[in-house]
């Protein structure tokens, strides 16, 4: 029997927290904290007292069948033809998933997401259902349930997904701005000498990459892409991402956000092609402060480097365990999503759940 437990006021007061701070405390085999509470935890033991926060969501045990439950998303089978994606506030750095959660972070990249999805929709469909499909499903759910899924639930057809990631750079940074000083070249594709760190490229390049099981991502020439996918296909989705890349980047400069590169997944509904996963999110892209940008160096960001460098910093192995992260960069990295969700979207984030009370959830085998 999995359960999702909400704090309840009296264990809220006992850690110290504010009486409108929840968390949750689960069962499982993802990452725990130093000292569990008899075969739970505390994700709030991390003392994430973010007064303004919504409850940190680490994971779900719903009463639908769990297809996948990946770094940051649950992924539940509705029926022959549909998902149910839940983003959670797991956060992952080095392809480990971190002990410590950040709040509303998966709010953020839902909202984000649909947010690009409804300004690009003239480049590309997508796969979300009706909002009135959603509504209908999480109605099945307990108030408390639904109140906590609010934001971060997607209800998707399901999509015969291109096992090719579509990366679109348009400055020299990364992993590019390393191949790039070894040998003038991004993923093989000859540039320019002279070029700087974090330099803006003449013109946005395509450089696709397998999609992994484990592990990292494998960079393959637009060659090795056809001979996967066929050159008709290939071709149209290269097209797709540079076009959504160039409308998404024009866009966020006007906001003052450089997008330096960023990654799109596409898949099949019913012979189309449509974008599945997220779009120029924190996650899947490199997000950079306009006005502090300066050619020659590294960028500051608005995405998880925040917490990559303190990783970095501490000398971690990027061996398990994985180590939680301090309440400081834990807050910083909250702050620069919510900062990007702001700056794209010209609003706050809207606030999850109003009065979610004392409440414990059990699901069924």
């Amino acid at each position: 029997m999995r359960t999702v437990k909400l704090l309840n006021p009296a264990r809220r007061k006992s850690l110290g927290l504010p009486c409108d701070i929840l968390g949750y405390a689960l069962g499982g085999t993802l990452p725990r904290p130093a000292t569990p509470h008899a075969g739970t935890y505390d994700l709030v033991g991390e003392r994430m007292t973010h007064t303004e926060s919504n409850p940190p969501l680490f994971e779900t045990a719903l009463p639908y069948k769990l297809r996948a439950r990946g770094k940051v998303r649950d992924i539940y089978e509705i029926d022959e033809r549909h998902l149910l994606v839940i983003t959670t506030d797991r956060l992952s750095a080095f392809d480990h998933v971190l002990p410590t959660p950040i709040p509303d972070r998966g709010r953020v990249l839902v909202g984000l997401s649909h947010f690009w999805m409804k300004k690009l929709q003239s480049v590309v469909r997508n796969h979300l259902t009706e909002k009135s499909q959603l509504q209908k499903l999480l109605a099945e759910l307990p108030e408390q349930d639904q109140q906590a899924l609010n934001g971060r639930a997607e209800l998707v057809r399901k999509a015969d997904v291109f096992p090719v990631e579509c990366i679109v750079r348009g400055y020299l940074a990364g992993s590019g701005w390393a191949e790039y000083q070894k040998q003038s070249t991004i993923c093989g594709q000859p540039l320019p000498s002279g070029l700087k760190r974090s330099q803006k490229l003449s013109e946005p390049i395509f450089t696709p990459s397998t999609k992994a099981t484990s592990g990292h991502d494998e960079n393959i020439s637009f060659e090795k892409m056809i001979d996967i996918l066929g050159t008709e296909t290939s071709g149209k989705l290269r097209d797709i991402s540079l076009k959504l890349y160039t409308e998404g980047a024009d866009f966020a400069a006007g906001q003052g956000i450089l997008i330096a590169d960023t990654k799109f997944e596409f898949g099949v509904v019913d012979t189309e092609i449509v974008i599945v996963d997220e779009v120029l999110t924190p996650d899947s892209s490199r997000f950079w402060p306009t006005e502090k940008y300066e050619i020659g160096r590294d960028q500051e960001s608005f995405d998880k480097q925040i917490v990559r460098n303190y990783l970095t910093e501490i000398g971690w192995n990027r061996e398990p365990p994985v180590p939680a992260l301090p309440d400081d960069i834990a807050t910083k990295t909250r702050d620069a999503y919510l900062t990007v969700y702001k700056k794209l979207t010209g609003m706050n984030l809207p606030p999850a759940c109003k009065d979610v009370g004392s409440v414990s959830v059990t699901r069924p085998r």
